[in-house]
């Protein structure tokens, strides 16, 4: 019996394409409901909040459930990044044992678009019972927040940019932009200075343009790519790709540095002798200076790559 072959027709997938004019109108839409927040913010409650922030004696702590949680999370993180003695208290693990972190000296700030929240709502009176004073940041008034709180800060709100005016994303920028231009007033008011911002910061790109020097990360001792001039080049490629420098350090018996070997002038080497190159030396293609100065000692300890830039 002969196989028959059944072809099946198949489906074409839609693609969906974004219309560029709806997509501006939308950045200029969320442009007008931020500036509806900036318009109507009550300064006096704000400064009010940024005072009490200020005085806090203990720690403070930021709490919120859903994408208002994530934001008490991040502002958290800035006001610790600046020195600030700051956390995050979930309000859900509080209830089950994570409240006991709470002391009167401290603040609780409840980040809550509705003001409504359950969880929230329930955390309050056990806060209360902590000695810690309780800062309501809302959007929505009146609400069960703004009367069991000590303080109340109102965060005006048009409307959420989704077509229902369901989906959290104006209101959880705007609590963004709340808390992170506290934080920085904050900073300003703690005269907060680059060095002490620094210090928070050691790695990354701001740890190493605020606090890391060249006598921290440049290669020293055994970690230096060197050789002796008369070297082939065959022999010393290990040397010159395994260190990281993209060159050797081409010294003479009394390890003063003649010069240097860079992988860019291997490549050139390479290209004009092609078999040749088994036979040269490092010395005879390397480039030298006749003024670079002898190095302080004649220790190969000694030779740090802070030497290169004394070569042309």
């Amino acid at each position: 019996m002969g196989s028959l072959s059944i072809s099946f027709p198949q489906e074409q997938e839609e693609t969906s394409i974004i219309d560029q004019t709806k997509l501006l109108n939308l950045f200029k839409a969320q442009q007008n409901y931020l500036n509806h927040f900036f318009q109507n913010l009550d300064l006096s409650q704000t400064l009010n909040f940024t005072q009490t922030l200020l005085n806090c004696r203990g720690t403070i702590f930021f709490t919120g459930v859903g994408k208002s949680g994530f934001v008490a999370q991040k502002i958290s993180q800035t006001l610790i990044s600046l020195g600030i003695k700051s956390g995050f208290l979930s309000p859900v693990d509080a209830l089950h044992g994570d409240i006991g972190i709470l002391a009167p000296d401290d603040l609780l700030v409840l980040f809550s678009k509705s003001g409504n929240s359950e969880e929230l709502l329930r955390l309050v009176p056990c806060a209360k019972a902590k000695g810690a004073y309780l800062i309501s940041v809302t959007s929505v008034k009146p609400n069960w927040l703004m009367g069991l709180c000590d303080l109340n800060v109102h965060l005006p709100l048009e409307r959420e940019l989704c077509p229902f005016d369901l989906a959290p994303v104006t209101s959880t920028a705007i609590q963004m932009v709340f808390g992170d231009t506290v934080a920085i007033a904050l900073m300003g008011a703690r005269n907060l200075n680059k060095k002490e911002y620094a210090a928070n910061h050691p790695a990354g790109r701001i740890g190493k343009s605020l606090i890391f020097k060249v006598k921290d990360l440049m290669k020293k001792k055994e970690e230096l790519p060197v050789c002796k001039e008369g070297d082939l080049i065959m022999d010393q490629l290990v040397e010159l790709t395994s260190k990281g420098c993209g060159c050797l350090l081409v010294i003479d018996d009394g390890y003063h540095l003649l010069g240097t070997f860079t992988d860019g002038d291997l490549r050139r080497t390479l290209k004009a002798s092609g078999e040749g190159i088994f036979k040269l030396s490092v010395g005879e293609m390397c480039n030298r200076s006749t003024n670079i100065p002898l190095l302080s000692t004649t220790s190969r300890k000694s030779i740090n790559c802070s030497d290169m830039h004394k070569v042309p």
